[in-house]
C-alpha cells in the first residue's frame, strides 16, 4: 500500500469544485458548472459541463480562459444560457443542446446580473445595472487623449463596498430580450433596485426593489407581480425585511419564497413563505424548525456557488436546504404544514435541482474529506448515490484528516458544536501544539464540509480546534442572536471552555504550545483573546476589527453595523470603546501577527495600522503584513498565489513560535 503524502499549501491548485446543477425538463440530462485555479494565469476558470443522467458521463460543453456561471435551460429543453465574462464583463451567452458555438445575445456595458427563459423560451429577462453618473470607460475615448484626474463627489453613506470600491450612483434594471427580433425592451429602471424573482406565466413575473426613499437605509424589499401585457403592478403583501427565491408552483396559483425579517436585523432566521395568488393569503411555512433556510457555511474551496432557497416539486410538496446543527441538509415540505428532513446526514449541500417526475434530486456536496462532487439523491429510499470523482486523483494522492466532531458545555449550560483534528501522520507517543481558528460572520457556521486551510494546518503537525460559539447560524433563533451586544464575553467563553475540553480529553497536546487565529469577526476575537489572556503563545490575527468607534465610519457597512451587534452608535463611545479589541492592548503578551487586505473595505486597513502602532509602541513582538490586490474575501476567492501566501505566512508564524 502506497502511503500518501501531506497536504501543501499549493494543493488548492489540485482542488476543483462543482456547483449549479440544473437539471433539463427531459430530465435525462443536466449541466453544472466546474471551477478549477489556472496555477499559469493564477485565476479561477469556470466552465459548463453536461452530465447524462441515464450513464452518468460527463462532458465539457464550453472551453476557455474565463469564467462560465448561471447556466439556466430553456423550458422546451433546447437551449441553455449562461453568463460569461468571455468580454470582460458578463453577458449572456445562448448553447443549442444540439451543439455549435454558443451566440452572445446581450451588450450591457455594466454587465449582466441574472437571466432566465420565459415560459415559452421566446424571451429572455435579465437584470443589469446602469449609473446616472454615466459611463466612465475609457473604450470610446482617444487614446492618445490624457486622462486629467477628476474628484469624486459624494453624497450617501453607502459610497464604496468591499470587493467593488468606490461605488458610481448605480441601480439594478430589468431589460426584455425577444430572441427572433433581438429587439430589447427596458422593464424596469429607475432610482431604486429591481430583482427579477421569477416568471408566473408568459405575461407575468415576479420582482423585487429596495424603493424606500433613502437608499443608505435600504434593508427593505417590497414585491410586486409585474403585467407586461398592461404594463400594470400587482403588490405581493410582506413584512419588513429581505425575500428572495421566489418560484411558481407547476399549476401557476402559488409562489414560495425566503423571507429574512428585521426582528434581529442580519441574525434573523430565514424562513419560507407560501403565497396563493387567487386569495393573496401570505403564510409563514418553516417556523417551528427554528433553523435557516439556506447555506450559511464557511469554506474555502466552492466556486461558483448557486443554492435554490426552494423548489417545488408538485402543487403541494416541495424540498429546500437547512443549515441545521453544523451541516446543510435537504428537507421536505408541503403547503400543508408537514416538514421533515429529505437528506439527514454529515455534509453540506451547496447546490441542488429536482427531476420532479421521478422522485429524485440532483446534489453538489462536500464532506469534511471531499471538497466536491455531483451526487444522485433517490427521495423515496434516501440512498445517496456520487456520480462524479473530479477530485479522486487528489484524495488519491494526499493524506487528508477526518475531523471528529465535539460538543461540551459552556456558558449558561448551553450545548457548543465543533470539530477537531489530529495532525497528520499522528503518532500516539508525541507532543503536539494545537492551533485554534475562529470563523467570521459572526452569523455563519463551520460545517461538515472540506476546508483546506484546516487540513494544511494539520498536514503542518498541529492539531486543529474550529468551533461554533454562540452567534454562529445553524443553531436556534436564540443561539445565533445571542452574540449582539454581548461581544467578547459569552462567545469568549465558548471558545475558551472548547479549549479546556479538548486539553482535559487528549493529553498529548501540549498546552503551553497553543495558537490562535482567525478572520473578520475572527480576527477580532482573536485580538480580544491575545488582550484578555495569555494562554496562547502565539496568535495571528486577519481582516480584523479592533476599534468599533472608527470601524463605524470607515466600513462599508459600519455606520449601521455597530448598531446592530454591538448594539451601540455613535452617542454611546464608552460601550463602543468597551467591547474594542485595542482598548485592551497593554495587556496584550501574546507574539501577534497581523494580516490585513489593502482592497479591504468590509474591515478596512486602518483598523490593522492602528493596532500594529499601538502594538510597536509598547514593543510587543508583532508584524504586519500587507495584501497587496485583495479585498475582504481573499481566503476563498483571492488571487490564488495570495491564498497560498496567506497560509504560509500563518502557519510560519505558527511554525516560529510553537515548535
Amino acid at each position: 500500500m502506497t502511503t500518501k503524502r501531506v497536504l501543501k499549501a499549493e494543493d488548492l491548485f489540485r482542488i476543483d469544485s462543482v456547483a449549479d446543477p440544473r437539471v433539463s425538463p427531459t430530465k435525462k440530462e443536466a449541466v453544472f458548472v466546474k471551477t478549477t485555479l489556472d496555477q499559469d494565469e493564477n485565476k479561477y476558470v469556470s466552465n459548463l459541463y453536461h452530465l447524462d443522467l441515464k450513464t452518468n458521463d460527463a462532458t465539457q460543453w464550453t472551453y476557455g480562459k474565463q469564467s462560465v456561471s448561471h447556466p439556466r435551460w430553456s423550458n422546451d429543453g433546447q437551449n441553455i444560457l449562461f453568463l460569461s465574462n468571455r468580454d470582460d464583463k458578463n453577458q449572456v451567452y445562448i448553447l443549442s443542446t444540439k451543439g455549435g458555438e454558443a451566440k452572445k445575445v446581450t451588450d450591457e456595458k455594466e454587465g449582466v446580473t441574472s437571466a432566465e427563459f420565459s415560459p415559452d423560451s421566446k424571451r429572455i429577462i435579465y437584470q443589469t445595472g446602469y449609473s446616472l453618473e454615466g459611463d466612465d470607460s475609457s473604450d470610446d475615448k482617444d487614446k492618445d487623449e490624457q486622462e486629467l484626474p477628476k474628484p469624486k463627489v459624494i453624497h450617501r453613506m453607502k459610497y464604496k463596498a468591499d470587493g467593488a470600491g468606490l461605488l458610481k450612483e448605480k441601480y439594478q434594471q430589468l431589460k426584455l430580450l425577444d430572441l427572433s427580433s433581438e429587439d430589447v425592451k427596458t422593464v424596469k429602471k429607475g432610482k431604486q433596485n429591481f430583482i427579477f424573482q421569477s416568471w408566473i406565466n408568459n405575461s407575468t413575473f415576479v420582482y423585487s426593489t429596495d424603493e424606500d426613499v433613502n437608499q443608505d437605509f435600504n434593508f427593505n424589499h417590497n414585491v410586486y407581480i409585474h403585467h407586461l401585457d398592461r404594463n400594470e403592478d400587482q403588490e405581493i403583501p410582506t413584512e419588513d425585511g429581505y425575500v428572495s427565491s421566489f418560484t411558481v408552483s407547476p399549476n401557476g396559483q402559488q409562489l414560495l419564497f425566503i423571507h429574512m425579517g428585521r426582528k434581529y436585523y442580519n441574525a434573523t432566521h430565514t424562513e419560507i413563505y407560501h403565497y396563493e395568488l387567487d386569495s393573496g393569503v401570505v403564510t409563514p411555512l418553516t417556523t417551528e424548525l427554528d433553523a435557516p433556510i439556506g447555506d450559511f457555511v464557511v469554506a474555502d474551496t466552492q466556486q461558483q456557488t448557486y443554492l435554490h432557497g426552494v423548489e417545488w416539486a408538485s402543487d403541494r410538496d416541495f424540498y429546500f436546504p437547512v443549515s441545521d446543527q453544523g451541516n446543510v441538509n435537504l428537507y421536505y415540505g408541503n403547503i400543508d404544514g408537514e416538514l421533515y428532513p429529505a437528506l439527514k446526514d454529515n455534509l453540506h449541500v451547496f447546490g441542488f435541482d429536482l427531476y420532479k417526475d421521478e422522485q429524485k434530486a440532483l446534489l453538489t456536496i462536500s464532506t469534511p474529506i471531499n471538497p466536491s462532487e455531483l451526487y444522485e439523491l433517490d427521495i423515496t429510499s434516501g440512498e445517496l448515490k456520487k456520480l462524479t470523482s473530479i477530485n479522486q486523483d487528489f484524495l488519491d494522492e494526499v493524506e487528508v484528516v477526518e475531523p471528529e466532531a465535539i460538543s461540551y458545555t459552556s456558558k449558561d449550560d448551553w450545548t457548543v458544536h465543533g470539530w477537531f483534528m489530529k495532525p497528520s501522520q499522528f503518532k500516539e507517543d508525541k507532543s503536539y501544539p494545537m492551533v485554534v481558528n475562529i470563523h467570521g460572520g459572526p452569523h455563519a457556521f463551520y460545517a461538515n464540509t472540506f476546508f483546506h486551510e484546516m487540513q494544511y494546518l494539520a498536514a503542518k503537525g498541529y492539531a486543529v480546534l474550529y468551533v461554533n460559539p454562540r452567534g454562529s447560524h445553524s443553531y436556534s433563533q436564540e443561539f445565533v442572536d445571542a452574540v449582539r451586544g454581548d461581544y467578547g464575553n459569552g462567545d469568549y467563553q465558548d471558545i475558551m471552555n472548547g479549549v479546556d475540553y479538548i486539553l482535559s480529553k487528549y493529553n498529548w497536546i501540549d498546552e503551553s504550545r497553543l495558537g490562535v487565529t482567525g478572520g473578520s469577526y475572527g480576527g477580532f476575537m482573536t485580538n480580544w483573546i491575545v488582550g484578555h489572556t495569555d494562554r496562547f503563545k502565539a496568535a495571528v490575527t486577519q481582516r480584523s476589527i479592533s476599534n468599533w468607534i472608527s470601524f463605524r465610519g470607515v466600513s462599508d457597512i459600519g455606520y449601521y453595523f455597530n448598531e446592530w451587534q454591538i448594539k451601540a452608535d455613535l452617542g454611546e463611545v464608552e460601550k463602543l470603546w468597551k467591547h474594542s479589541p485595542i482598548a485592551y492592548v497593554e495587556k496584550v503578551r501574546t507574539p501577534l501577527k497581523i494580516i490585513h487586505n489593502e482592497l479591504d473595505f468590509r474591515c478596512p486597513m486602518e483598523q490593522a495600522e492602528q493596532l500594529f502602532i499601538a502594538l510597536k509602541h509598547q514593543g510587543n513582538e508583532t508584524e504586519f503584513v500587507r495584501f497587496p490586490d485583495s479585498d475582504h474575501n481573499l481566503s476563498r476567492t483571492g488571487k490564488p498565489n495570495l491564498r497560498i501566501e496567506r497560509l504560509e505566512h500563518i502557519a510560519g508564524w505558527f511554525d516560529y513560535y510553537l515548535k
